[in-house]
């Protein structure tokens, strides 16, 4: 699971738990600028992946770390897909994150409040 915060002018994505163990990353640093966008988005984990690079990937359990598909680098750390959310970027290694989060409505809405301002 990850949590998301907003500080200043960045969005941090910190890896929390052993998921930082199966993702291969503990924390991610955007600038706002660079973010498009975020969804709640269960079905995203029905999604072909594409090729692992790094990463864990243990099917109905969890999906984590870099992965290649269509030339993207996305970035996974989900567990329980009714906890998911994609948060679109621009400009950054990563085209998309798809992350659980404990709360996906609220960390949604808040990614949207940061981005507006």
């Amino acid at each position: 699971m990850a949590r998301i915060t907003v500080e200043n002018t960045a969005l941090i994505v910190a890896v929390e738990g052993l998921d930082k163990l199966w993702a291969l990353k503990s924390r991610l640093e955007i600038p706002l600028a660079n973010v498009r966008g975020a969804t709640h988005d269960p079905g995203i984990i029905r999604d072909r992946k594409g090729l692992r690079a790094p990463g864990t990937h243990l099917p109905g359990v969890i999906t984590a770390g870099t992965w290649h598909h269509e030339g993207e680098r996305i970035f996974w750390d989900v567990r329980n897909p009714e906890k998911a959310i994609v948060i679109e970027l621009a400009d950054e290694r990563y085209t998309r994150l798809i992350v659980e989060v404990d709360n996906p409505r609220a960390v949604v809405t808040l990614i949207e409040q940061a981005t507006t301002r």
